[in-house]
């Protein structure tokens, strides 16, 4: 098992660092087309901080271990929120937005919430059901790129480097995944724990590293924007897009348990988010409180999974 761990933390650090390098290179590129901050935080970094998710449930669908996937997305969107955002407030101080994220995406991440719920409750996503998600993807972009453009944004120049090193970042996200499941198959089973709350706790945490670095530094140099921006947007790809793509590809399990714990939680902390988000600041104190409820979920996760 000493080796499988080995793998695990090998594989999880080449997922992260090319997803870290596949980010520079998306934003590089968006900031050269003239995209404000927002919208790069909220589009292309939340896409690219959320590859390390995707890979992982596409991988786990192929390997015959699909119950990694709703687990993953489910508590990837609970680590963005209590760890990520929790760690941001907590770090960067207070999150001022001076942006309005109640018109139209937060009500896009509370309707994703919900549907999500709505969709695993017989335990099974249909074809169909994985359709709709992938729209709900659409109009989210659709919504997003119809507002993108800034002219006061101060463009910045790249070449042709830029997009090879963002395609051959993206190639190892896909490897770092494969080797992350195979690992993960293994050391659930010789420690006796379910493949789903492995994904709830290790996957979802470690495939949110690269949000966690992104806030966090975003939020150092007062980019309250690209902090928040990720966050929610990263939680819309992952319910849209990490559901919906693997379940097109084979059959997704869904532990029963998921109805009872996880994805109630997951709306809850989701409805924290919007009200925070109403009064336009995010205190540090709001933030240690996010970061004593994630502490709250790993351990009732263990509790219920052992």
């Amino acid at each position: 098992m000493v080796f499988d761990i080995l793998i695990f933390i090998l594989s999880l650090a080449v997922l992260v660092y090319a997803s870290d390098k596949f980010i520079g290179a998306a934003e590089s590129i968006g900031l050269n087309f003239g995209i404000s901050p927002f919208i790069i935080g909220v589009t292309i970094v939340a896409f690219g901080t959320s590859l390390p998710e995707l890979a992982t449930s596409i991988a786990s669908v192929y390997s015959g271990s699909s119950v990694i996937v709703i687990g993953n997305v489910i508590g990837s969107n609970i680590t963005n929120i209590l760890l990520v955002l929790g760690l941001t407030a907590f770090i960067g101080k207070d999150i001022l937005l001076d942006f309005d994220v109640m018109d139209v995406d937060m009500p896009l991440l509370l309707l994703s919430s919900f549907f999500l719920v709505f969709v695993i409750s017989d335990l099974q996503v249909t074809w169909f059901e994985a359709g709709l998600f992938l729209v709900g993807l659409g109009i989210f972009l659709y919504n997003s790129i119809g507002s993108a453009s800034d002219e006061s944004i101060e463009r910045v120049k790249v070449n042709g480097m830029t997009y090879v090193v963002l395609a051959i970042a993206a190639i190892f996200v896909f490897i770092g995944a494969k080797f992350t499941i195979d690992a993960i198959s293994s050391i659930s089973n010789a420690l006796g724990v379910g493949q789903e709350v492995i994904a709830l706790t290790a996957v979802a945490l470690g495939t949110s590293l690269p949000e966690v670095m992104v806030s966090v530094a975003a939020a150092r140099r007062g980019k309250h924007a690209i902090a928040v921006g990720n966050v929610l947007g990263s939680n819309i790809f992952n319910t849209y897009a990490v559901t919906g793509i693997p379940a097109l590809l084979g059959p997704i399990t869904i532990p029963e348990d998921t109805l009872y714990f996880s994805a109630p939680f997951m709306v809850f902390v989701t409805l924290m988010f919007a009200f925070m988000c109403m009064t336009k600041r995010i205190s540090k104190w709001e933030g240690i409180m996010l970061l004593v409820l994630y502490a709250f979920f790993l351990g009732e996760t263990f509790q219920r999974g052992i």
